[in-house]
This record gives C-alpha cells, structure tokens and sequence, in this order.
C-alpha cells in the first residue's frame, strides 16, 4: 500500500531534506522513526528537496508499507510524532493509489520568505532581520517579471542538475505581515537555489541597488553573474505541495509556518 504523508520541519540543524552520507538530513530521520514506528524498513520519496537550513511547513514524502489492519492512521501519526525529534513533526496519513508520487505528481508548490524588520529573538531562525524597511512597491513592480512562463537560468545554481530551466510562475509578490514582510511565490516546478536566488536580487531592487526594469532584464538574459547573492536558508519555508483532487482529501494542511514574524 502506498501512502502520503504531510509534515513540517524546522530546518535549522539539518543538512536539507534529502538523505546524505555522514551528516543529519530530514528523509534520513524520518525513514529512521517510520521504520521503527512500522517494524519494517520504509524509504520515503519527497515533494522536493529543501536545502540545508530551509523550513517547510507542509512537505509531502510517500512510502509504500504492509501495515496490520489493527494499526490505523491516527495510530500512526500518534506514534510517530513521539518518535520523531522535536523540530520535526508529521500532520496527515493517508493511503493514495499504488503509481502516486509526491514529487512527479504534485502539481504546484508555495514558497514563503519571511523577513523581520523589529528585532525578535524568537524569529532569529526562522526570518532575515533588515534593519531598514526596503522598497516594496518597487520589489513589487519587479516581481511582476516573473509571472508566466519563465527561463530562470539567471536564478539557478550553476550545478543544479536541472535539464531545463523553465518554471510556470502563478503567483509573486511581496506582502507586509506584523513586524516584517513575507514574499509568496507559487510555481509549477522549482530549480534549484532558484527561491533564494530571486529573494536576494529582489532585495536589491528593495534597497535601490537595482531598478526593476534592471530586475527583468537580468531575468531575460539568462545570466546568472548579473543576479545578486542568495538570500539566507533561514528566512525560507516549503510551506504548500498541491496535487489533483484525486490524490488528497478535502482537509489539506494551510501551509502555516511555525514562525510569523510579530509585532
């Protein structure tokens, strides 16, 4: 039986999602606690991989187990949340048809950054603090650049692994929460380093480093040396997979972080 299952994680300590030698990754405790919960070994298949230090709060991973008709779903999760370490906790359980895959299946995917603008101990890693508010209408204006379809050669890692770039950008812009900003963007597929790569840039337009149509022209010729740095890991949440209809019920995870920065 394939199942789906839905969790969040603070990604402070690990090394990103994916299972690596010699060093503490998500998958790699997550397959630990669900093999010793399930009394089998079990290898989880990821929505995507977050890298070292991002959170996400609404992952999705499948797995395929022979589970007894005595231990239910709830069973499970009980289970597993007291198995699993504290920065890691499991929400939702629940079978999908044999050929589902959380990865190949998922038809888009949210990510938030979230940056502070007032000094929060609590938020220290979970946002980037800025101590000068930047230029939201003209991050804005230059996030609007983004929207359709997309090459973002200029936002990738060089050694990505991608076979292309071409990303479907719904949704991006930036939006004021209590004591900060959070920048919302929602998209097809993702490349790799591709959030913060575009964060980092938006950010200088924030600070007047960069204009927007500068923004959209760096975006256009596909240059990655004409981008800005990557933003920091920390500020940056998984925070929705969708699927088709079919392959999850009506009550989906809202994709709430642990951290909204406060007033």
């Amino acid at each position: 039986m394939r199942y789906f299952l839905h969790l969040a994680y603070d990604g402070t300590r690990f090394h990103g999602w994916q299972v690596q030698p010699n060093t503490l990754t998500v998958q790699q405790e997550l397959d630990r606690c669900l093999s010793q919960v399930l009394r089998q070994p079990v290898y989880t298949v990821g929505s995507g991989r977050t890298d070292t230090g991002v959170h996400a709060s609404h992952q999705v991973a499948h797995f395929d187990a022979d589970l007894p008709p005595t231990l239910d779903e709830a069973t499970i999760l009980y289970r597993l949340n007291r198995a699993l370490p504290p920065d890691i906790a499991v929400r939702r359980l629940h079978t999908v048809p044999d050929k589902a895959h959380a990865r190949f299946d998922a038809e888009a995917r949210t990510y938030e950054y979230f940056v502070r603008l007032i000094p929060d101990p609590f938020g220290v890693n979970q946002s980037l603090y800025l101590d000068r508010a930047p230029d939201v209408t003209a991050m804005n204006t230059a996030a609007a650049y983004l929207i359709g379809s997309r090459d973002f050669t200029s936002f990738s890692k060089v050694k990505g692994g991608e076979n292309h770039y071409i990303c479907v950008c719904y949704e991006a812009g930036w939006h004021s929460i209590p004591g900060g900003l959070v920048f919302r963007i929602r998209a097809n597929r993702f490349v790799r380093g591709m959030v913060r790569l575009v964060v980092g840039t938006l950010l200088s337009v924030g600070r007047g480093k960069l204009t927007p149509e500068e923004f959209g022209h760096i975006l256009h010729t596909q240059s990655r040396i004409a981008a800005s740095g990557a933003a920091v890991a920390k500020g940056l949440f998984l925070s929705r997979v969708e699927y088709p209809s079919e392959l999850v019920a009506a009550e989906e995870p809202t994709g709430m972080p642990y951290f909204v920065p406060t007033s």
